[in-house]
């Protein structure tokens, strides 16, 4: 362990962020890292906890998170990277985007503040990038084998980088014209600079990874073919078709779901020219985001920087509560009220709104007549119902709405249709305990097969995917 009394003589000390009026007028990250001796003494916080709840139940690639805090205390970065790079591909993305479910499982975190185990792995990896020693680890024996993946995302990559150091040769095929999926276009660059993509993008090419872009599979590439040329396929599309509203008046220019908004802007910040026709611009609107998860808080930190009027953020469930209830118990995540940084950058939030019609002008929309609603407590099996409060109807003035509801499973295209792979009744791919679909030879991973989800879910699904297909490969 770390040092025994550590988590009572420190307190926790979170990384600064830049100011508000600072970073509001552009797309860098907003984070900073701690200091040398500020991250030393928050590896100390790792108490000798017995069970390490952040490793068993918070962390899906079950991170080994007690050791590495050891080795940063003990100043050892190198054997820390080594335990970091054991379970994770990605931990530069992962140590800015996670939301941490391991902190919430933190022993601490029973009756103090966790352990700031999402920013320690950062340093980490970044400590690992400044001195040199993460390079390309190809493998030492090719395998002769030829495997495919669909989706250059959080699930594609990992299981591309897995498989091509067990030796077989991997080919990535992304219909988008740059490798990342989500992380490229789905995520703000003021949470995830590209480049942090692109270093990582290196040592895959460095380790005999090949990206296709461009290339819509099932498409342009047929599913016939992915099968005569290739001993197997890992589908990693994520799930990629958006919830949508269907209230009267969803015909009306100016509503858009939220990746359409999210990704032009990550293409304008990347040098591409603005698209043909209108662009999906917040300056100078009323912005409304429907959805009041991590996507619509992307929406509201790109409003804000595009100098959106107003901003104002609905959503259909109760407001949470500040503090953990009797059955949101911890090690489990705690459903209570956050605050993302975007948020702090201003909007104004309402909860129990359901929208009810958007209302327009010569075909554009101005605004949205709104219900408030009545919410039950929940019943046996957690579920609540709810009720529109007579007499609350209200209108909120809409220029551009964004719908951020989440998103409901993969594509249903070309691809899944030819090949034959059976959904679940959420639309999800069914798959067996090493990931492989009802067709032989033809895998899923990450939000292909669980729904929406986090980024680093789809890591260890990626991983558990490349997995199957090298114990396939190695039986034939």
């Amino acid at each position: 362990m770390a040092k025994p009394t550590g988590f009572m003589e420190y307190d926790r000390e979170d990384p600064p962020h830049r100011g508000v009026r600072e970073r509001i007028h552009d797309f860098h990250e907003i984070e900073d890292l701690l200091p040398a001796d500020g991250i030393n003494r928050q590896a100390a916080r790792c108490m000798d906890c017995g069970i390490p709840f952040c490793h068993a139940y918070g962390c899906p690639v079950k991170n080994r998170i007690p050791d590495w805090n050891d080795m940063v205390h003990r100043r050892n970065w190198r054997k820390a990277l080594d335990l970091l790079h054991s379970t994770c591909n990605l931990p530069e993305i992962t140590g800015r985007v996670c939301p941490a479910p391991c902190e919430s499982a933190c022993t601490l975190a029973i009756n103090l503040p966790p352990v700031t185990i999402r920013h320690i792995e950062l340093q980490i990896v970044e400590h690992g990038w400044r001195e040199g020693w993460i390079q390309p680890e190809p493998a030492e024996h090719k395998s002769g084998k030829r495997v495919a993946v669909v989706g250059s995302g959080p699930s594609g990559l990992p299981a591309a980088q897995q498989l091509a150091r067990r030796g077989h040769e991997v080919v990535v095929f992304e219909k988008a014209d740059r490798v990342g999926g989500l992380l490229r276009y789905g995520i703000p660059d003021f949470k995830l600079e590209k480049w942090v993509i692109d270093r990582r993008l290196e040592q895959l090419k460095a380790e005999g990874v090949m990206f296709e872009t461009g290339v819509n599979a099932g498409v342009d590439v047929s599913a016939g073919y992915l099968q005569r040329t290739f001993d197997a396929i890992v589908l990693a599309a994520g799930a990629t078709v958006p919830r949508d509203l269907p209230a009267p008046g969803r015909e009306l220019s100016g509503i858009h779901f939220a990746m359409e908004f999210l990704t032009q802007q990550n293409k304008l910040n990347a040098g591409d020219p603005p698209p043909p026709g209108d662009r999906i611009s917040a300056e100078g609107k009323h912005v409304v985001v429907i959805g009041g998860g991590d996507t619509g808080s992307d929406c509201i930190g790109t409003s804000r920087r595009q100098g959106a009027s107003s901003i104002t953020q609905i959503e259909l469930l109760p407001k949470p509560p500040e503090d953990r209830v009797p059955t949101n118990p911890w090690p489990t995540w705690p459903v209570i009220l956050r605050t993302s940084s975007s948020q702090e950058e201003g909007c104004d939030r309402m909860w129990s709104i359901q929208t009810k019609r958007f209302v327009g002008e010569e075909g554009q929309v101005r605004r949205l007549l709104c219900v408030k609603l009545d919410w039950t407590e929940p019943d046996a099996a957690g579920r609540r119902t709810f009720r529109e409060i007579p007499g609350s109807e209200f209108e909120i003035k809409a220029d551009l709405v964004l719908l951020a509801m989440g998103f409901v499973h993969v594509e249903h295209g070309p691809l899944t249709r030819d090949l034959g792979v059976f959904t679940d009744p959420r639309g999800n791919l069914v798959t067996d305990r090493n990931l492989m679909t009802n067709i032989s030879g033809v895998f899923g991973a990450g939000d292909t097969v669980m729904g929406a989800s986090l980024v680093v879910r789809a890591i260890d699904l990626g991983r558990r995917a490349a997995e199957g297909v090298d114990r396939y490969l190695t039986a034939r």
